[in-house]
């Protein structure tokens, strides 16, 4: 008698594979270049991608690997074995390495490690906290974003809420938006601080620079409330430093790295924002290391912490502090 998975298994080595496209070279078609050619025969898609199936070994000229700048002539055939493009692999589950520090039916709580992009994205469509979730919380595939509430940039680390089903989904983000998560973070800034303050300040799209956010005539701006308090001062590798607590009220991107460095006080390595490389911090000094939220089902109060990560432990044991 057959398994269900030898079943499975038959089943799967019979399916279909995907049929490559097959054009023959007629009177008329320019013949100077093939990936000049394949842009007007398939024109669904970019001619870089073209591009990049070509250089991978996916196009046939009558049989023979194909070459970009390859000229034509009538009657050849082209043989092209469509590749998927990055986006289209961006959920799938991938083994990927983070931390989970507690978790229940309704939520995960991540120790996202500093380098780990949160959801895939231009230039990171794998490798990504997204996948790894897919990848550990197989379920996750029925919840929009594979659960993720909230991100984290890539060089900061620290904690992250996942939702395992859409009502935990739907009840985090409107804690988010009633701004009644509580998100804490540890920040290494330059210079000295005032002891404490509020920096009420929108944040948007920098107009001159696509990649940054600014306080300054951003584009489409949106509120933006950070709370610091002072923790120490000191000094490392000859510069001025400021160990800070900030609470966040909003969740704009970069809103700690833009309100800081706003005051004149960038992340100590965070260059993106004027910040200096200082002796071992070689990242934006920047780290989630408090959550607190209502449990979706319970209603009751969930905090979670999560220790200094060792690259900025070091920094901060070796600043001389005043």
């Amino acid at each position: 008698m057959t398994s269900p998975m030898t079943e499975t298994a038959q089943i799967e080595d019979n399916l279909p594979e995907e049929e490559p496209l097959s054009f023959k070279v007629i009177d008329g078609m320019p013949l100077d270049r093939l990936d000049k050619l394949l842009a007007q025969l398939i024109p669904q898609h970019s001619r870089s991608r073209l591009q990049a199936w070509i250089e991978g070994g996916h196009v046939q000229v009558n049989g023979k690997i194909a070459k970009i700048r390859q000229a034509l002539r009538e009657d050849d055939v082209i043989t092209v074995n469509e590749q998927p493009a990055p986006e289209d692999l961006a959920f799938a589950p991938e083994p990927v390495d983070f931390e989970v520090l507690e978790e229940s039916g309704d939520w995960i709580v991540v120790n996202k490690p500093v380098g780990l992009v949160t959801h895939p994205g231009a230039g990171n469509w794998s490798g990504t906290l997204l996948n790894g979730l897919l990848y550990r919380y197989p379920e996750l595939a029925h919840v929009a974003r594979a659960g993720i509430v909230h991100r984290l940039d890539k060089d900061t680390s620290g904690l992250l809420v996942v939702a395992r089903n859409e009502v935990a989904q739907t009840h985090l983000v409107r804690q988010l938006q009633a701004r009644t998560m509580g998100r804490r973070y540890l920040a290494l800034a330059h210079g000295r601080m005032l002891s404490a303050g509020t920096i009420d300040r929108p944040i948007g799209r920098d107009a001159k620079v696509p990649v940054r956010m600014t306080v300054d005539k951003p584009s489409a701006p949106k509120a933006a409330i950070t709370h610091y308090e002072l923790v120490r001062t000191g000094e490392y590798d000859d510069a001025n430093v400021s160990q800070v607590q900030c609470r966040l009220e909003t969740g704009r991107t970069h809103q700690i790295r833009v309100h800081l460095a706003s005051l004149g006080h960038p992340l100590v390595a965070d260059t993106l924002y004027g910040g200096r490389v200082l002796g071992e911090a070689q990242r934006q000094m920047l780290h989630a290391y408090e959550l607190i939220f209502e449990d979706p089902t319970t209603g009751q109060c969930v905090t979670v912490t999560a220790s200094i990560p060792g690259d900025m432990l070091s920094v901060l044991d070796n600043v001389n502090w005043s």
